[in-house]
């Protein structure tokens, strides 16, 4: 049976983050993530709450959670920024539609993190690393914040993993690397022992991950009922409890690509759209659905967004249909200035079963058209997907 490979993903300080972020859109010069920062509270009335700090306010001892009045003391020239959770919420669902184009198999937790069961999904990359690579990376690329991406086979390491150092980071916690990266940590750092269960592990002499592991789980629950036990299991890496998602949640499909240098000419950009083009198709089929809605992206070099979208005349996975319609959407929308970024997407989905109106694209390939196809795709099975390419 094959292991279960579990992602957790996690923005890090997102609230502030995607201020920063959205600041910096606007034509802000200074970044809150470079200077003692929180968002939360109130500048004039010092009332409320840290809800988020960046790393310069760490390095105060500010810490999530604590009263804005407090974390003052602690740095006089910390700059306050009330929260903006509209904004929060739009690039939390913005966030989602990205991750679930990797793999929909997706149990947001938190408007900030989230579970993936990439069990079998890996299988498209070197190894589980460089699919989370791959995904941290996009995630940056696509929006300017950063997250976090622990791997592991169960929820509980995986959580534990994407709490390693921050920030841009993957870690990973297999239950083979549990003494080595687990066990030393203090107790207080294992997920689900809060501050009165940590003091009354220390007055135990439980001072680490490792000696809770390592108590004997009666002692445990004399003292702690049914939490002593549940804490001792995630000590020893035990959880099974699953990726709770719907693969019929699916909503869309798509990629984007912020490209390595603006492309100023339609067919350099066409180019690109292509190769977006293929890889939502594969996707599409690898889920076993059919796009009913097409849209296209350009972020330009003035970092300004538009986007359109189309009805296609039937639902497809089809990759000449869907470049064919994202080519008369990039049509419509360039204007003509340099492009930093290109973005494919695909909605209305329906499943592979349901009956399917041919258009003039469908017509059956021929024995020559589709031998060329399978001889392509032994070739990129082989010897990777980059190896023949169709020309332009």
């Amino acid at each position: 049976m094959e292991q279960k490979l579990i992602f957790h993903i996690d923005v890090n300080s997102a609230y502030l983050s995607w201020t920063a972020v959205e600041q910096r859109k606007n034509g802000a010069t200074l970044d809150l993530r470079e200077i003692p920062a929180i968002i939360g509270g109130d500048m004039a009335s010092r009332h409320g709450v840290v809800l988020a700090k960046s790393i310069p306010a760490k390095a105060y001892h500010i810490t999530t959670g604590e009263p804005v009045a407090h974390a003052l003391q602690k740095c006089p020239n910390l700059l306050l920024v009330p929260p903006d959770h509209k904004l929060y919420d739009s690039y939390s669902r913005r966030l989602m539609e990205l991750l679930i184009t990797f793999c929909p198999k997706i149990e947001q937790v938190s408007i900030d993190e989230c579970y993936m069961d990439f069990t079998g999904y890996d299988r498209s990359y070197k190894s589980p690393t460089a699919a989370a690579f791959t995904i941290k990376d996009k995630v940056r690329d696509t929006f300017g914040f950063t997250v976090n991406i622990g791997i592991s086979s169960n929820k509980l390491l995986a959580k534990m993993a994407s709490d390693f150092q921050k920030p841009d980071r993957v870690h990973t916690l297999f239950p083979e690397e549990i003494p080595e990266k687990m066990w030393p940590l203090p107790v207080r750092d294992l997920f689900m022992v809060g501050k009165a269960s940590a003091a009354a592990l220390e007055k135990m002499e439980i001072l680490t991950i490792g000696d809770l592991a390592h108590t004997e789980v009666t002692i445990l629950e004399s003292h702690l009922k049914s939490h002593g036990r549940l804490i001792w299991e995630f000590a020893n890496g035990i959880d099974d409890s699953p990726v709770q998602t719907e693969e019929s949640d699916l909503k869309c499909v798509g990629n984007s690509t912020t490209l390595s240098k603006d492309a100023t000419t339609a067919p350099e950009a066409k180019k690109t759209l292509y190769t977006l083009c293929k890889q939502v198709s594969s996707r599409l089929k690898r889920y076993g659905q059919l796009a009913g809605m097409v849209s296209t992206e350009i972020r330009y070099a003035t970092f300004t967004n538009v986007s359109h979208q189309m009805q296609l005349p039937a639902v497809t996975d089809n990759i000449d249909i869907l470049y064919h319609h994202a080519c008369l959407l990039f049509d419509e929308l360039w204007n003509g200035e340099p492009i930093r970024l290109l973005g494919v997407r695909t909605s209305k989905l329906a499943t592979e079963p349901e009956p399917v109106q041919m258009t003039l694209f469908d017509l059956p390939k021929t024995q020559k058209e589709l031998k060329a196809d399978q001889a392509m795709e032994a070739l990129q099975a082989k010897f990777g997907k980059n190896i023949i390419k169709k020309g332009f």
